[in-house]
């Protein structure tokens, strides 16, 4: 993370989201099935207590004494009770204010025909049929929020491997230049990071934020459904509690900012110190890169530790909300009930939408909080799929088959720059004859490898042009290019894998025995049979192979490749000098036949060129063999001799 680098927020959250969700338009219908089952998950949810509610009043009902006044007066007319038995009840009727438990003692000691007429009986056919109802929503809900949890997991997923697709398809597509202006990791980050991100918060966000905005606005209307008082109680005890939440949001919202510049700042310092670790310890810098160490880690633990605890508020106001709201609740429907104005089912009933009230918006701020992320995250991914393309090469209709080509190249007034206000190559002119083998020298900066990129249609010339058998390379595709060359380059490339596979990269039709003779050529091939398994041994970034060893292997699979035009852009950097002399004679094989371009700083490995080119702030300002520019005692050979002159001091 770059020092100083701010927590990162959607730049456009509303059109990174409008663009988002026409890319899901493929798994519309999909996605409409899934979260209108999350929809009636959640209104299943909302319907349950109040069959909850008639299910406790049932019970209720069988354990309370059936002593209403219709019963009364239809055991005292009742002929087939004795008069003994009428009294005794009249007895039980006067004492029906003591307390419950000695009221139930008491009716238990009344006659048979009194207390068969009082005594509590249960409807089980009716509390049966409500259990089995309550049973069936709770169900279909869990299978519906189960059915839709797999859907939008299997649209998310898909949609993740789309987007790979198309920045797969993208990179294959974008210019040199793009990634010449973009580091390696951010462009990886793109394609891993944002893309899982998207994925995982998309798949948790919808179906979060479709529930639990459906379960707020139900769980309201259904308790102004069954009591506004009750209602009104649980929304105003709920309201004091998230009041309080948002000032601590508010409050806390400051110093998670601040956490991440100053993480991003020691993050920064940690890479700077170690990534320069010998440098500090040669200028005994470790005292002072301590002490901004120590100032930085104490600006972020200040930071985390205020961060942190205010989050860690949270949970407990959220239990606080909770539990204030069932105290509420509780209370006053005690009152209603005592008055006869409710039921204990109500009470029970609402506890259950006090928890469907306040739970949601937790998670409707935590939903937002992934949307925002992915809104960013999208950003990135979009960004990189809007980048400018290559220009369109369907029209060309001109080809050269590498058995076709004689190697003939001819670079008239090229000019470029890889902007329009700094001209690299100003008006580059030369002409390559077929199996000639061109050197080309100069200084940092001269402009050597931009002229390897324009011949191999990296990038586009601003003007001039180039000739390959008299053919411009602005009628050819990269394709038929690319396929004319071969390329060594000074940065080493080999995949894990086998010996084998690294060798014959994209090349199918290769034996074994071409293998190990292209090997022996460059003197690879004693090493490879000591490898465990030979061609089979497995590659990896191992510190067992050198990086000479791993340059040899490059060069090795420039042999099998067998173009006709070669370019070696400071293939020999990395080898040792007895290695370099073995590897410059396998050149010197290889280059037999083919037209090669040698890119060198050394310049004692381009000795043997055919022609050598001299450039100098973007044009050729020498050109010749070796004994020939040297006669001229000019740039070449200052640059030639100056490779001595530390030895002659």
């Amino acid at each position: 993370m770059p020092r100083g680098r701010n927590f990162e927020k959607s730049k456009d959250f509303k059109g990174s989201m409008k663009r988002l969700l026409g890319n899901l338009r493929p798994w519309k219908v999909f996605l409409t099935i899934a979260l209108t089952l999350a929809m009636i998950s959640a209104i299943l949810a909302l319907i349950a207590p109040n069959k909850l509610s008639d299910l406790t009043d049932e019970i209720t009902k069988g354990l309370t004494p059936n002593m209403n006044e219709k019963t009364i007066q239809e055991i005292l007319v009742d002929e087939n009770i004795s008069p003994e038995d009428k009294m005794a009840f009249q007895q039980f009727l006067q004492n029906s204010e003591k307390e419950e438990s000695q009221l139930l003692v008491e009716m238990d000691a009344l006659p048979d025909a009194v207390y068969d007429k009082i005594k509590p009986t249960m409807n089980i056919d009716k509390i049966k049929s409500v259990a089995i109802l309550l049973a069936v929503f709770y169900i279909i809900s869990a299978i519906f929020g189960y059915v839709q949890s797999f859907i939008l997991t299997g649209i998310s997923n898909k949609f993740a491997k789309n987007l790979r697709t198309k920045i797969s398809d993208k990179i294959n597509t974008l210019p040199l230049k793009y990634f010449d202006q973009h580091e390696t990791g951010d462009v990886l980050s793109r394609i891993t990071n944002d893309v899982d991100t998207i994925a995982q918060h998309l798949n948790q966000s919808l179906s979060v934020l479709v529930t639990s905005i459906t379960l707020f606005i139900g769980s309201i209307i259904m308790m102004f459904i069954t009591n506004w008082i009750m209602a009104i109680t649980a929304i105003i005890a709920s309201s004091l509690g998230f009041a309080c939440m948002g000032l601590i949001l508010g409050k806390s919202q400051k110093y998670f900012i601040q956490r991440q510049i100053e993480l991003g700042n020691l993050n920064g310092h940690i890479e700077e110190i170690y990534s320069g670790h010998n440098v500090v310890k040669a200028y005994n810098g470790e005292k002072k890169a301590s002490e901004e160490f120590d100032t930085l880690n104490d600006k972020l633990f200040n930071c985390n530790r205020k961060s942190q605890f205010l989050s860690g508020l949270m949970q407990p106001i959220m239990g606080f909300v909770g539990n204030f709201g069932y105290v509420a609740v509780c209370v006053v429907g005690a009152l209603l009930t005592m008055n006869n104005v409710i039921s204990f089912g109500v009470i029970v009933a609402f506890m259950i939408y006090v928890r469907l009230f306040t739970n949601p918006l937790s998670q409707i701020a935590q939903a937002f909080t992934f949307l925002q992320s992915t809104a960013a995250a999208s950003e990135r991914v979009f960004e990189l799929l809007d980048e400018a393309e290559m220009q369109d090469e369907s029209g060309l209709k001109k080809h050269l088959s590498r058995e076709e080509v004689k190697g003939e190249i001819e670079f008239k007034h090229v000019k470029f720059g890889y902007d329009d206000h700094k001209i690299i190559i100003k008006d580059f002119n030369a002409k390559v004859k077929p199996g000639q083998k061109i050197a080309i020298v100069g200084p940092t900066g001269a402009g050597k490898t931009t002229m390897v990129n324009l011949l191999m249609k990296f990038y586009d010339i601003k003007d001039g042009d180039i000739y390959i058998d008299g053919i411009s390379t602005k009628n050819l595709t990269r394709e038929n290019i690319h396929n004319l060359f071969v390329m060594v380059l000074q940065d080493t490339w080999l995949f894990d894998g086998t010996v084998r596979d690294n060798l014959k990269f994209n090349k199918e039709d290769v034996t074994d025995e071409e293998i190990m003779a292209a090997c022996e050529t460059v003197g690879i091939d004693h090493f490879i049979k000591t490898l465990p398994g030979g061609l089979n041994a497995k590659l990896s970034d191992s510190e067992s192979i050198s990086q000479g060893q791993k340059q040899l292997m490059t060069i090795a699979r420039g042999m099998l490749e067998d173009a006709p035009f070669l370019i070696l852009d400071e293939a020999t950097s990395n080898v040792d000098t007895r290695t370099e002399e073995l590897v410059q004679k396998a050149m010197d094989k290889l280059t037999v036949g083919k037209t090669s371009f040698i890119i060198a700083h050394r310049l004692s490995t381009i000795k043997n060129a055919d022609l050598i080119l001299v450039m100098r702030d973007g044009n050729i300002v020498e050109q010749g063999n070796h004994h020939q520019l040297l006669a001229k005692n000019g740039f070449y050979a200052e640059l030639y001799n100056s490779q001595f002159e530390k030895f002659s001091e």
